[in-house]
């Protein structure tokens, strides 16, 4: 947790960028694992950590803008809790804590609202994504669930957009400590990575770390040899050399502020020139990406420069060929990068995507594209001083995606159809780190982690 001080100015500008009306916030409740006592690991919303820094269960604030005033509403343990939980703050000093001037029982918060409310006075919600949460506002607002997610204010959305895309120095060092242990996580990885050894043994591994390093995982890792699966989270597969291994895997401090990197590695520590090819590719690709990112550049143009490093990349190697504009353009070479370049990051690893996708990464002056590939792109808007954010391109083989695609005679103008099909028993490479734009250019985020072939086959033999 910050000072008071820094979550007291955050309300003060969140109070004056809504304007008028009541902002009501509820924080995450324990949520039972399969019994009442035996709960998932407690996780704070992080828009109400961001405004009230406060990580603990069953807490909802209320901010009345006309008024000026701020309210805590929570419940204080008694002596039974202290048994099987130890002593915890009080509800007074939890608000103090806070920088709140008023608290009051959980009971209370009926009365209170009623209490504030007049006519023609906005109460303002976010959407919610906790079953829980949406119960409790029902129950307080006398609303269907629906109506609360449909009714969530544009207003405060956009100013708490606003607000946590921009992150301020505490929030800068939070995340280089996340990737201070993510670190020590891939390189754990790197030394695991042998043919023999289980996906799952790896993904135990850097758990492990993770937890040792005073947080836990920011979210559940991709470890697979099957890499071509963007988000795969079997970990079933033994280790086999020759195949590349894809370790998608972050840690998120005791604050909780996430970081997220990629690797791929070779099983067996060394690539093969096949393999050297297709990683040189995606590596330039990254590359060149971070080497443009600044503020004022559209982030879609920075996806565009990696789509075009790839299809540039592939057609040196025969996969792709003819007019590479026409295919970018078209959308050709999505067979092979399906995805988006990058994502926000912050307190969620893709930050406020729980907020709405398109509130976070789009504008008035950006819009969603429908293409294939295109339209997976989570960030597009113009990139500010201050955003972090993820640069993950990649290649991919993904052989039902490829027949698929030759069946339906497509692209048939851009794409090597014979020659992609070579790769089918390939898998996927992705290369991801962490970048804060700042007033000029932008800066790689933590200490290096090995990433060019030649770091990951020296640290991968124990002489990095």
């Amino acid at each position: 947790m910050f000072t008071k001080e820094i979550y007291t100015k955050r309300r003060k500008k969140l109070k004056q960028a809504v304007g008028s009306g009541m902002i009501l916030m509820p924080g995450n409740t324990d949520v039972p694992f399969n019994y009442m006592e035996n709960k998932y690991p407690f996780r704070q919303d992080s828009t109400f950590l961001y405004f009230w820094g406060l990580d603990r269960p069953g807490l909802v604030s209320l901010i009345d803008i006309d008024e000026d005033r701020e309210y805590l509403f929570g419940n204080d343990i008694d002596l039974d809790d202290i048994v099987w939980m130890g002593n915890q703050p009080t509800l007074e000093q939890l608000a103090s804590m806070s920088g709140v001037g008023h608290w009051y029982p959980l009971k209370t918060i009926k009365e209170t609202v009623e209490h504030c409310s007049k006519p023609g006075k906005s109460l303002h919600l976010l959407p919610q994504y906790r079953a829980e949460n949406l119960i409790f506002l029902t129950k307080l607002l006398g609303k269907a669930a629906w109506e609360i997610n449909n009714q969530a204010s544009r207003e405060l959305i956009d100013a708490i957009v606003d607000l946590r895309s921009v992150k301020e120095k505490e929030e800068i060092s939070e995340i280089e400590l996340a990737l201070t242990t993510t670190r020590q996580m891939h390189l754990t990885a790197m030394k695991m990575a042998t043919p023999g050894t289980h996906e799952r043994l790896i993904v135990g591994a850097i758990e492990g770390v993770a937890v040792a390093g005073g947080g836990q995982l920011a979210y559940p890792p991709v470890v697979s040899i099957d890499g071509q699966i963007l988000h795969n989270y079997n970990y079933q597969n033994l280790l086999k050399k020759g195949k590349l291994l894809v370790i998608d895997a972050g840690a998120e401090t005791k604050s909780h502020y996430a970081s997220d990197i990629t690797r791929t590695l070779p099983v067996g520590g060394a690539f093969s020139s096949r393999q050297k090819e297709i990683y040189e590719i995606v590596l330039n690709a990254e590359k060149k990406v971070i080497e443009a990112i600044r503020p004022g550049v559209p982030f879609r143009d920075l996806h565009i420069l990696a789509s075009s490093t790839i299809a540039e990349g592939l057609r040196n190697l025969h996969i792709m060929k003819g007019n590479l504009e026409d295919a970018v353009t078209q959308g050709a070479h999505a067979l092979f990068f399906p995805c988006g370049i990058g994502h926000m990051m912050g307190l969620d690893v893709h930050d406020m995507e729980n907020l709405g996708e398109d509130y976070v990464g789009y504008d008035c002056k950006t819009e969603r594209s429908s293409q294939f590939g295109l339209s997976a792109l989570r960030l597009a808007r113009e990139l500010q001083c201050g955003f972090t954010v993820t640069v993950e391109p990649g290649i991919y083989f993904i052989p039902l995606l490829i027949e698929q695609w030759r069946q339906e005679g497509r692209f048939k103008d851009y794409i090597n159809y014979e020659k992609a099909e070579t790769y089918f028993d390939f898998g996927g490479i992705r290369i991801e780190d962490n970048v804060l734009v700042t007033q000029e250019t932008s800066r790689i985020l933590g200490d290096p982690i090995p990433k060019s072939v030649n770091e990951i086959e020296k640290t991968m033999a124990g002489a990095g």
